[in-house]
C-alpha cells in the first residue's frame, strides 16, 4: 500500500535594488532582484515548503532559519537538495510537483524550461514530474505594481 501525502507551499518577496534576480535558480536578466537572507528564489522557497509540509517537518524558516550564518546568500537550490535528502531518508519519492510565479514583469517565459531542469536536479527526480508556471495580476496588488515576487506550489509525495 502506497503512503500518499501532499504538501502546499507559499513564498513571498520584494523586490531590491542592488540584487540578481533568481528564479528556479535561473539568473533572469532584470534591474531589480528579490531581499531575502539566501537569494531570494521565491519560486524555490515555494516548492521547498510544499515537500516539507506534506513529509510534516515544518517550514523553510524552522529547517533553514534565516538568523544563521550558513544560509546568508545561499544558493536556494542547495536547499533544495538538502531537503530532497531529508525526504529520502524517510523513504519518500516525488509524485509531482506543480508550482506557479506570480510577476508582473520581468516575463519569464523562456526561462522555465531552465528552471524545471534545475529543479529536477536537485530533487533528483524526472521532468514529467515538474510543472512550472507563471502568471501576471493585471496590474494588481503588491506583486501587479512591481514590488515584489510570490509563487506557490503543491506537491504529491509518496512511500
Amino acid at each position: 500500500m502506497c503512503n500518499f501525502r501532499t504538501g502546499f507551499g507559499y513564498d513571498v518577496h520584494a523586490f531590491a535594488g542592488k540584487r540578481k534576480l533568481i528564479l528556479g535558480g535561473v539568473q533572469i536578466p532584470f534591474e531589480k532582484g528579490l531581499l531575502g537572507h539566501s537569494d531570494a528564489d521565491v519560486l524555490v522557497h515555494a516548492i521547498i515548503d510544499a515537500l516539507l509540509g506534506a513529509a510534516a517537518l515544518g517550514d523553510i524558516g524552522t529547517n533553514f532559519p534565516d538568523t544563521s550564518d550558513g544560509f546568508k546568500n545561499i544558493s536556494s537550490l542547495v536547499l533544495l537538495e538538502r531537503t530532497a535528502d531529508k525526504l529520502s531518508k524517510l523513504n519518500y519519492k516525488i509524485g509531482n510537483i506543480d508550482s506557479t510565479v506570480v510577476l508582473q514583469n520581468p516575463k519569464i517565459a523562456k526561462f522555465i524550461p531552465r528552471m524545471i531542469r534545475n529543479i529536477t536536479v536537485a530533487l533528483n527526480t524526472s521532468k514529467e514530474n515538474v510543472s512550472v508556471k507563471a502568471t501576471t495580476t493585471e496590474g494588481l496588488g503588491f506583486s501587479g505594481k512591481g514590488e515584489g515576487a510570490q509563487a506557490f506550489a503543491t506537491v504529491l509525495i509518496y512511500k
